[in-house]
């Protein structure tokens, strides 16, 4: 059985940095594409970023070049280091994970079987 857990969610000023984790259990992190979402109150979920297990990744537009999806694989964790946070970024962050190898660049939610419970995150100004 899969089990994705997220981590590392907190409170954090306008600018400033969060790093979010991600553990599996019951699935190799270096076979599958994996990715990050997010989910604001009354929004809609939004794709963040997706890593390939050859280390490719995709960035939404909003994030990109603020954050960086990463994966050890010897600890089986995918990471989402965030920063320059911003008062749009608060939502809570969910890690996911494909049945499929390749991403393919990837972003929308459908793509992805396995999900965690979410961590919160919130920017204050």
């Amino acid at each position: 059985q899969v089990q994705l857990a997220e981590s590392g969610g907190g409170s954090v000023q306008a600018g400033g940095s969060l790093r979010l984790s991600c553990t599996a259990s019951g699935y190799a992190h270096t076979s599958y594409c994996l990715g990050w979402f997010r989910q604001a109150p009354g929004e809609e979920r939004e794709g963040v970023a997706s890593i390939d297990p050859d280390g490719t990744t995709t960035y939404a537009h909003s994030v990109k070049g603020r954050f960086t999806i990463s994966q050890d694989n010897a600890k089986n964790t995918l990471y989402l280091q965030m920063s320059s946070l911003k008062p749009e970024d608060p939502a809570m962050y969910y890690c996911a994970a494909s049945r499929n190898y390749a991403c393919y660049g990837s972003l929308w939610g459908i793509y992805y079987a396995y999900w965690g419970q979410g961590t919160q995150v919130t920017v204050s100004s």
